[in-house]
């Protein structure tokens, strides 16, 4: 007895798998760079302009805001691609 063709989700599912796994890596990797690029940049004003602990402070910050701005920027892009 022949069984009925069944359509094949698989593929379709995979790349929606893919998709996350990257969307999420891409935040982790997005923020954690941004939060050390604050950070090393706080410690090179520090040694530059004195009183290092404010100047590192203010360059994690700096890095944790804009790496949440990029953040919102990819998930808002990959909604619209998504909606397409």
């Amino acid at each position: 007895m022949k069984q009925p063709e069944q359509p094949n989700n698989g593929d379709r599912n995979t790349g929606r798998s893919l998709q996350a796994m990257g969307l999420v890596t891409a935040i982790g990797v997005d923020l954690a760079g941004c939060t050390l690029g604050g950070y090393y940049l706080g410690n090179w004003l520090g040694d530059k302009w004195g009183n290092p602990g404010l100047w590192i402070g203010a360059g994690v910050l700096f890095g944790m805001l804009s790496g949440a701005l990029s953040i919102v920027s990819i998930i808002k892009k990959v909604m619209r691609d998504n909606n397409e």
